[in-house]
């Protein structure tokens, strides 16, 4: 551009950049000190064209730092420490766009995951990529969630990723690393979801993983790890730890896990494997072997060296300690294997304690028998007995077992109590016994607890086995430790116990409602999938995953039994119209969100036969006005916990309403419901780290130009 100046002067030329920018502040210093070098004077009526100049000089910056924020800057520079980016999908990355579309969900850059405007995952999955991964650089990314580099050529150390401490899943399985793994490389991490498998790293499993609270899944087949597994306490959906060589025992937290999560280690042992481990003492560590042996040589040479009656007395004590040794190992042995008089053949059994607490009537002898649950006092035969297993991944066991194992009553419900009870497999399991079915046939019972037994979803606990008697019926299914929702909600409040967070809760409905919609989906005949949804029947495990029990029973128990006893009865269809209908999941659903939300038991649940109606929850939550439902309606505690911001809280809330409204054509059905919930955040303003990237990865799948691995899998 050329400038004329206003007295005529010589045409002036501004200043040219080169294709390598400088900063925008710099450019900008250039621009002023070019006009004040030049001296470029202007009257009045030329002012309008100096400013005009000054603009189209700016508007030369405009390419250069139209995408340079600082999550552009971090990518690229993270896009710079790779060897052959360039010869990838990556080449696509400019300063010229930026990664994401401000305020929106939208991506620029492949293989970069969007929300609210700012990078929340990296998916470069299956691209070829080498070279190092500069995590400097990704410490760019204050938003970042998920990273997957899975499929790709990395080789060697694990890099430092407990520097990105904001991370929510890490996905490195089917690459090159290589070496030992430090014990601290986890710590201070808040990961849910780590996959390191089929790479080459060696030596122990960090035990800094078990020590994240969160961590779900676990990935580390393929490696060549060694030694022991730590101490897990957490309760895993995912868990694999094949093909490596560790040994010793599996952690007691493990005990519940696919065998298959363990196989190709040779030197692992006890539950859920078959091998036993070795109770004898462990065979000393190689250190101690050479201490052991250092001082037999010291002893030895001291009997050489002196050969005197002091070194004599020295071999007699150590072999007379050995002697000693030996013989109380024998002593102990022995004990062990003497048998107690309780146990002695044809002698008194021990009692059983789940027929005692369950109320079986127990034979003349003194001891629990199965014989009252099958008919008298008459020996039954021995299929009268059998417990109809629908599961093929469980230890199977006889009634008789089942009897006299040691059992604890858990509570008294709707149609019974419920007992945890530990057969000898060893595994925890819960017995609830039925005395509301014996209208109905037993081919018709059997088929449908076939069809129960089908289900699997990790928020549907799965029925495990049954008994089918006329007069009653026994259900067993997995225990849960975590206890019911009901007791989370208001049974820790009444003993002054943390309640629980909005992330939690949020959580929970989200459960919840995808348990129900795969219950909706895999039993379209029957009318009401669940039928009796409520807090104590979602059960909480340890991850705060919600899992629902006494689902399906609409068909087997009597109808005179259900009206009186079962959620579904107490809707206002039925209240009104004597009918349920698949939308009467749905209301349950709205109650039950409403209970979550603002703390309160409903009133109406407790009462038998059709309920009332006013003093239904969702009564009282419509009678407020929705500006005061902050105020007055919501959990005091929840909003307290969560300090402000309850908007989304509300948004909940008017799903929840929508859920029970009275009129079957303008309530929400189960799909719809499902998702809005999942629309939800757990915080105001973004998305909450755990739940959007749980439901994110089935959309991540979709949108990858290149796919996913089986592994890459959030839901």
């Amino acid at each position: 551009m050329l400038v004329k100046g206003a007295h005529a002067a010589p045409l002036v030329r501004a200043p040219t950049f080169s294709n390598t920018r400088p900063s925008c502040s710099k450019q900008i210093i250039m621009i002023i000190k070019f006009l004040m070098d030049k001296k470029i004077q202007c009257s009045p009526g030329r002012s309008m064209y100096a400013l005009s100049l000054f603009i189209v000089l700016l508007s030369h910056l405009a390419p250069a730092t139209i995408g340079l924020t600082p999550e552009t800057e971090a990518l690229l520079k993270f896009k710079a420490s790779l060897a052959n980016a360039d010869d990838t999908a990556l080449s696509k990355w400019s300063d010229k766009t930026t990664p994401c579309s401000k305020g929106a969900e939208d991506e620029n850059w492949v293989g970069v995951i969007c929300g609210e405007g700012s990078v929340r995952g990296l998916q470069l999955e299956d691209m070829g990529l080498m070279g190092k991964i500069d995590v400097e650089a990704l410490k760019g990314l204050p938003d970042l969630r998920s990273l997957s580099l899975m499929k790709n050529s990395f080789e060697g150390p694990l890099p430092d990723f407990n520097k990105l401490p904001g991370l929510r899943s890490l996905f490195l399985s089917d690459n090159n690393f290589s070496g030992a793994i430090p014990d601290d490389a986890f710590l201070g991490m808040k990961l849910k979801k780590l996959y390191l498998a089929f790479n080459s790293f060696k030596g122990p499993i960090p035990s800094s993983l078990s020590s994240l609270a969160r961590l779900s899944v676990l990935s580390l087949e393929g490696n060549q790890f060694t030694g022991r597994i730590p101490e897990f306490k957490q309760e895993f959906q995912s868990f694999n730890v094949s093909k490596n060589a560790l040994q010793g025992p599996i952690p007691a937290a493990l005990a519940k896990t696919d065998p298959s999560s363990f196989s190709g280690n040779e030197g692992l042992c006890g539950e859920p494997l078959k091998n036993v481990c070795d109770t004898a003492a462990p065979a000393a560590p190689a250190a101690d072997k050479a201490a052991l042996k250092s001082s037999t040589d010291e002893v030895t040479n001291v009997s050489k060296s002196s050969g005197g009656l002091a070194s004599a007395v020295i071999v007699a004590i150590i072999a007379g300690i050995a002697v000693l040794a030996i013989v109380g190992v024998i002593f102990v042995l022995l004990r062990r294997k003497k048998p107690s008089p309780d146990s002695i053949e044809n002698g008194p059994q021990q009692p059983s304690d789940l027929g005692k607490k369950s109320g079986f009537r127990e034979s003349e002898h003194g001891h629990s028998s199965p014989r009252a649950l099958v008919g008298g006092n008459k020996k039954p035969p021995a299929e009268a007995t059998k417990l109809s297993f629908v599961r093929d991944d469980r230890e199977t066991f006889d009634l008789p077992d089942l009897l006299k194992a040691s059992a604890e009553i858990l509570g008294s419900g709707s149609f019974g109590s419920s007992y945890k009870a530990s057969p000898p497999s060893g595994r925890a399991m819960v017995v609830k016994r039925f005395k509301q079915m014996n209208n109905v046939g037993k081919e018709e019972f059997q088929e449908h607890m076939r069809r129960l037994g089908r289900l699997r979803h990790p928020n549907v606990l799965p029925l495990v086995a049954y008994y089918y008697r006329k007069e009653e019926k026994l259900l067993i299914t997995d225990y849960v430790p975590g206890g019911s929702l009901a007791v989370h909600l208001h049974g820790h409040r009444a003993v002054g116990k943390p309640t629980l967070d909005w992330p939690t809760r949020l959580k929970i409905v989200k459960g919840v409602a995808k348990g129900l919609a795969y219950l909706s989906k895999e039993l379209p005949g029957v009318t009401t999938a669940h039928g009796h949804l409520k807090s104590s029947n979602v059960l909480v495990n340890e991850s705060n995953e919600p899992v629902l029990t006494d689902y399906g029973l609409v068909p087997v128990i009597n109808q005179e039994n259900s009206r009186e006893l079962m959620v579904a009865y107490k809707s206002p269809e039925y209240l009104h119209l004597s009918r349920i209908t698949k939308k009467t999941d749905v209301w349950s659903l709205g109650i039950l969100i409403m209970e979550i939300l603002t703390g309160r038991f409903p009133s109406n649940f407790l009462q038998q036969g059709k309920g009332n109606a006013e003093e239904d929850i969702a009564g009282w939550v419509t009678s407020v006005p929705r500006e005061n439902w902050a105020a007055e309606v919501l959990d005091k505690e929840l909003v307290a916990l969560q300090g402000g911001g309850e908007s989304e809280m509300i948004k909940l809330l008017k799903i929840a309403v929508d859920c029970c409204e009275a009129d079957l054509e303008k309530r929400l059905d189960l799909k719809e419901a499902l998702e809005r919930i999942d629309d939800i955040k757990d915080k105001d303003g973004g998305g909450g780290d755990e739940d959007f990237y749980s439901s994110y990865a089935s959309e991540a799948d979709i949108k990858s130009s290149r796919g996913t691995s089986d592994d890459f899998n959030f839901s």
